[in-house]
């Protein structure tokens, strides 16, 4: 087959790299508005680190004509058997509706382009309704083509279901959902994913692991927001308990801990935030097609409001943030993953700025050019090399190098505030140390 792959992001390009390597006879073209991407692609190089053997699959696949970039539809789309579109689809921060353009700018390209018989599969995450609604009338209107018939194109919903960091072991893991417009695009996605994707027995699912046809695109559509959606919810709920359990003096982790003994039980962890391009995001996609979705709704604002709670927790114990030297410690928006899509530390910084605070930022992933051009002051520390004098700490992101912090590595401080509770209590012997859901302060 040849099949083009629009968007060579992190879900993106690996997604390129395993449709290449499932066989040899594949000619498999990625597709990215940015040059350099599609440079270093051809270079056989990652344009960014930290997914697991993609440097390697590259390496390989680069140099024997299997993958390869262009900046161009032109080159990319017509002939192709299949095209998978992996454009990032933005959420307004203020109102909370979709954002569009990328994905239009990108599917008007491809339509453009567009050659008879071709099946076009939208990766990326949508609000029901939106394959159907929206990408159907407009990649037929550009391209001329009919939707579902045997000289047109099919057109399918089909969700990335897999974490950064692990694409390739998460391919395999869980099942590809695919839902069409009609039967014939269906059995046509069914058809290409089995072919380019191989799957891990699961014996713990109710059918065997594989590509499931969820019966139409807007089924699809919703598996992939009701599944993140939960898990905004479940630790909107964690956190609900946290904020009660620190008024009660009651460490929520050992609540947790004893209630999902019960195999009915299943509540997650609480934290100073919820950030990434998915959990913080789809429940606000789905919000935007069902705006009744009260419970919904409420998770969503509660764990937003998080980073808000931590400071306050923090003020509560020092009495005042004013002129204080405060350390975020994790500009990411989870430990080991290099990006800061709607993390934590933006609300921290705020919170902490709106009360006077000397406000310093701190990852071990980001340079401190990086830190300084992202608008904030940079805090140097490295394991066995302390930091300058600091007055509070507060841990927004679960780095493994954080689990190695002492009090030591902190001079002056005042306050260790842990929103991911992976530093060691022992540590910090004579320091306040706060926990979301910890309960009282802790002085070990």
């Amino acid at each position: 087959m040849k099949i083009a792959v629009v968007a060579l992001g992190k879900i993106g390009l690996p997604l390129a790299v395993q449709f290449a390597d499932a066989d040899p006879s594949h000619e498999v073209v990625g597709v990215d508005v940015s040059q350099r991407v599609v440079d270093l692609v051809n270079a056989g190089q990652e344009p960014f680190p930290g997914e697991a053997h993609l440097a390697e699959k590259l390496a390989e696949l680069v140099p024997a004509g299997r993958l390869r970039a262009t900046t161009d539809y032109a080159d990319a789309v017509p002939g192709a058997d299949a095209v998978v579109i992996v454009v990032p689809l933005f959420v307004d921060e203020a109102s909370g509706r979709p954002d569009f353009g990328w994905m239009d700018g990108a599917t008007a390209s491809l339509a453009q382009h567009l050659t008879p018989g071709t099946l076009v599969s939208y990766e990326t995450t949508l609000p029901v309704g939106t394959t159907r609604t929206r990408w159907k009338p407009m990649i037929e209107e550009i391209s001329g083509l009919t939707e579902g018939s045997e000289d047109g194109f099919h057109l399918v919903f089909s969700p990335e279901r897999v974490l950064t960091g692990r694409v390739f072991a998460d391919l395999r893991r869980y099942p590809k959902l695919v839902g069409g417009l009609s039967g014939p695009g269906a059995a046509a996605a069914v058809e290409f994913y089995q072919a380019v994707l191989d799957f891990d027995q699961r014996p713990d699912l109710p059918r065997p692991n594989g590509v499931w046809d969820l019966g139409s695109a807007e089924a699809a559509e919703m598996a992939k927001l009701a599944e993140t959606t939960y898990r905004d919810v479940n630790i909107g709920l964690a956190n609900q308990f946290a904020r009660f359990a620190d008024t009660a003096g009651i460490d929520v982790h050992k609540v947790i801990e004893a209630s999902n003994s019960q195999p009915y039980s299943h509540i997650h962890h609480p934290g100073i935030a919820v950030g990434g391009h998915c959990i913080p995001v789809y429940p606000r996609l789905y919000l935007s097609t069902d705006p009744d979705a009260t419970v919904v709704r409420t998770a969503r604002e509660a764990n937003a409001a998080m980073p808000e709670y931590a400071v306050a927790r923090a003020e509560s114990l020092l009495g005042s943030l004013a002129g204080l030297r405060v350390v975020v410690l994790g500009a990411s928006y989870r430990g080991k993953v290099k990006e800061t899509a709607f993390s934590g530390v933006f609300g921290t910084v705020d919170a902490l700025r709106a009360r006077g605070a000397q406000v310093l930022v701190h990852d071990p992933m980001y340079t401190p050019e990086e830190l300084t051009g992202l608008g904030w002051t940079p805090y140097t520390w490295s394991p066995g090399e302390p930091g300058d004098d600091i007055d509070v700490a507060i841990v927004q992101a679960d780095h493994p190098q954080y689990a190695q912090l002492s009090a030591e590595d902190l001079p002056g401080l005042r306050l260790l505030l842990d929103g991911r509770r992976v530093t060691d209590p022992a540590r910090f012997t004579g320091v306040p140390r706060l926990t979301i859901g910890g309960g009282e302060p802790v002085e070990a």
